[in-house]
């Protein structure tokens, strides 16, 4: 290469970058749901030609590994049919087999030609409210199967040559409770996508077709390269790893889960053999999703700071025998999808944790605790569905606290809506929006982070509420003599008395005026509790975040209530008759 060649190839490199994510700053200004431009449900990713991912935007990191899934069943979807596929096509498709996740993410592919050839593809793809089925929001715990959960949409073109297919577009609005939501969200992907189309043209007008497609596969190669050299650096061996779901849905009895980890200096294996055939429930996880779980914990080992393309994730290895919770078939739920695919994720966390103390932390709440209130919003007439992730307890590190009040990993980049938007576009008001500091946390020489509580009170006649959440039995794990983490649950408060402690409710109908309180857990700590600065456990209660009782149950720490501050005698005194190995 010539020294012009090589500055011309980084610029690009970079313009890929940028190009992602103007992709996804288009999506938040042309969509109409909250769950777009304030959530950040949505991913926007542009591939090569072979549906390599190249570069991704904010949104769900645990989508962007999905990309190459997406585009890829789209394109070649289409071409099994015996279509052609042709430039200014946008093919759609909410098959959750072939592209991850559930029925609501939908995603949205457009080739992009340089002649004949596809140079590239751009794909968009989102959570939308409604898409039908038997629960408003198309997702609970109810399902026993996918026809159940909403309308189910092969790879069909969206738009034909630029030209809207008004057909399906009607069909689909048809199948939505919420059509103009849908339609006003689908649009915007579609939008991210053109400008994805205009920019990779002005690029090759710019540069050339050849050094457009160098500079993808140079991107590939740098992150190939740095994957290797950084899996050289991890523990080499196999490590087995289980935790267990609250229940199964078909039985109360918890559901065991296992991985098997296996990393040498050319490649990192996750296996899932073993685990239970998929459920007639919708926990089970579509093997796109199960692989982008585990990507993330692998890129989190080798490289957390470099931008994303699919070259990073080449010496990964992920085993999910088909039509097992980990890669279900065609009928098996899958609505509830994300709450499994977190475990994915959190067994290879778990299991490497010990063993790699300065990357990994304790136990996470994990739950994406999301809930879904729905009903007619008096004050326009109109049908509304609430759908959220809430933020939780993070666990502790090897060297300092949990963060407290984060989405878990299986949402990533996405963020708790604002409680003025909250209050604006439903007819509710947010009571209470906290630190749940009356849980807890697990206590160590290091903390888990804290929770969150969050109050609803419900202002409309026709209020309906579904939640699934899980370690509501289970709780967060703590590290190295660290204290487990607490639980997630939800309460229904009416009249000012608890009528529910839950985790788990599908269409339940509530009243005008009842409050739904969402609490989630605290992490896990990391070392023990009496291993903890003193001072810092004075500085918690002078915060409010730790009783003076629990300081000296948990910490062997006394607080003089005075002053607040320590009696470092008394609590040497006290430490000394109750030894950690107590």
């Amino acid at each position: 290469m010539t020294e012009k060649e090589i500055f011309s190839t980084e610029i690009i490199k970079n313009a890929f970058d940028s190009l992602a994510n103007e992709m996804f700053s288009v999506g938040i200004r042309t969509c109409k749901s909250p769950i777009f431009y304030e959530t950040l449900d949505f991913t926007t990713v542009l591939t090569n030609g072979q549906y390599d991912t190249i570069a991704t935007a904010i949104g769900v990191p645990l989508w962007a590994p999905i990309g190459k899934f997406v585009a890829q069943s789209s394109i070649e979807g289409i071409r099994k049919m015996g279509e052609e596929v042709l430039p200014n096509d946008i093919i759609i498709s909410n098959d959750p087999y072939e592209t991850g996740t559930h029925l609501n993410d939908i995603g949205l592919a457009m080739p992009i030609f340089h002649g004949d050839e596809i140079l590239a593809v751009a794909v968009a793809k989102g959570h939308c409210y409604d898409v039908g089925g038997m629960t408003p929001g198309s997702w609970g715990p109810g399902s026993s199967d996918i026809y159940q959960e909403g309308i189910f949409v092969p790879p069909t073109k969206y738009y034909d040559q630029g030209k809207p297919n008004k057909a399906l577009i009607r069909l689909l609005m048809a199948n939505s409770r919420m059509a103009d939501y849908l339609y006003g969200d689908l649009e915007a992907l579609a939008a991210s996508l053109r400008l994805a189309d205009r920019r990779m043209h002005e690029l090759v007008e710019k540069y050339g077709a050849g050094t457009v497609k160098d500079a993808m596969s140079s991107l590939l190669e740098e992150g190939e390269a740095r994957a290797n050299a950084r899996l050289k650096e991890l523990p080499k061996g196999e490590f087995y790893v289980e935790d267990y779901l609250d229940e199964s849905y078909v039985s109360p009895e918890p559901l065991k889960l296992t991985a098997k980890i296996k990393i040498t200096d050319e490649a990192f294996t996750v296996d899932f053999s073993g685990n239970s055939k998929a459920l007639p429930a919708p926990l089970n996880n579509p093997y796109p999703g199960t692989f982008a779980a585990v990507s993330v914990v692998f890129v989190a080992l080798t490289n957390p700071h470099a931008p994303f393309n699919y070259g990073l994730l080449r010496p990964l290895n992920v085993i999910a025998p088909l039509g097992t919770i980990f890669n279900p078939q065609r009928p098996s739920p899958v609505s509830v999808y994300w709450e499994t695919m977190a475990y994915a994720a959190d067994l290879v966390w778990k299991g490497l944790a010990p063993h790699i103390p300065d990357k990994l932390s304790a136990g996470h709440f994990l739950t994406v605790a999301s809930e879904m209130i729905s009903g007619t919003d008096p004050r326009t007439n109109e049908y509304f569905v609430l759908c959220e992730p809430n933020p939780g307890g993070w666990g502790a590190g090897i060297d300092q606290d949990g963060e407290s009040s984060l989405v878990s990993y299986a949402d990533g980049e996405t963020y708790a809506n604002p409680v003025e938007v909250l209050e604006i576009r439903y007819p509710l008001i947010v009571e209470r929006f906290q630190l749940n500091v009356e849980d807890g946390v697990g206590h160590g020489k290091y903390r888990g982070g804290f929770g969150m509580v969050k109050d609803y009170r419900i202002l409309c006649d026709d209020p309906k509420l579904t939640v699934d959440i899980n370690r509501a039995k289970f709780p967060p794990w703590g590290v190295a003599g660290g204290q487990n983490g607490t639980l997630n649950y939800l309460l229904i408060i009416r009249d000012g008395k608890e009528i529910m402690r839950v985790s788990r409710l599908m269409n339940q109908k509530l009243k005008k005026g009842d409050v739904v309180s969402i609490r989630t857990a605290g992490g896990g700590g990391w070392g023990h509790p009496y291993e903890r600065d003193p001072r810092l456990v004075a500085d918690d209660v002078r915060k409010g975040l730790v009783r003076i009782d629990q300081a000296r149950d948990n910490y062997g720490v006394v607080v003089k209530p005075e002053t607040l501050d320590v009696d470092l005698e008394a609590t040497r005194r006290l430490r000394a008759t109750r030894p950690m190995n107590a």
